[in-house]
């Protein structure tokens, strides 16, 4: 039997799984609203924070759906489907995916995948991600009751800390973005589509900050990131005409 990455027992394996996390989520509904009845909130007031928590859970859903059409391309709708909508990111996922692909002589979207490597696409993507599970309580508490103890001797140093760890995390994904620029030594433009597109969302978001922050228009925060998101991706079909 041929394997197909969009095979209908895995779209079973992925429905059942995603189906687990939404009775979950059902479930803590449930409990969050009898609890608050039960403090003596408002049944209206209920409503409207439910409405209002669905109605801004779209905009970031958009981001995932993005993220399961781009990957789709090369490993199916089943396994991105999971990911993403379990614990997965899609700059994490696209960098797992690509490496495990890599190391094995392909590119995302490039031929299709047998099952060995598809499996083994599978693995890196699930694997490496489950460290976050395991050491947050691991190392988590450690960690903060360290960074409030330099808070409380030095708040400078402890902000300097704190904005430290963030670049030095999106350094980790410029290092992806950036690594194919030295090409252009070759005679190819290919390693500046995605430097480009970067550029083009991170505009994006910059203007979406100033709109927030001059214009008052604070209900744009929660569509920044899925709005620069998909201009992002849009620009790479003429930034990539251009670039050839």
């Amino acid at each position: 039997m041929e394997f197909s990455v969009n095979s209908p027992i895995l779209f079973v394996l992925a429905g059942l799984v995603i189906a687990a996390v939404l009775a979950q989520s059902v479930f803590f509904l449930v409990k969050a609203w009898r609890r608050g009845k039960e403090i003596g909130m408002d049944k209206d007031r209920l409503k409207h924070i439910a409405v209002t928590a669905a109605v801004f859970t779209i905009a970031p859903a958009i981001s995932i759906v993005i993220g399961v059409i781009a990957l789709s391309k090369g490993l199916g709708i089943p396994l991105p489907w999971l990911r993403l909508s379990v614990i997965g990111s899609l700059s994490y996922e696209t960098v797992a995916a690509n490496n495990a692909l890599s190391g094995m002589g392909l590119s995302l979207g490039s031929a299709a995948l047998t099952a060995k490597q598809y499996v083994t696409v599978a693995i890196v993507m699930t694997v490496s991600i489950l460290v976050g599970i395991w050491l947050v309580p691991v190392v988590a508490k450690k960690v903060l009751g360290g960074m409030e103890s330099l808070e409380k001797r030095d708040r400078k140093w402890a902000e300097i800390f704190i904005n430290a760890m963030f670049i030095g995390m999106i350094a980790a994904f410029l290092g992806f973005i950036f690594c194919d620029v030295s090409d252009v030594f070759k005679g190819s433009t290919a390693g500046l589509i995605p430097v480009c597109v970067m550029i083009v969302s991170a505009l994006v978001m910059c203007l979406a900050g100033v709109a927030v922050k001059k214009l008052k228009y604070r209900w744009i925060s929660d569509y920044a990131l899925p709005v620069s998101l998909v201009i992002g991706m849009l620009s790479a079909i003429p930034i990539t005409a251009w670039l050839g």
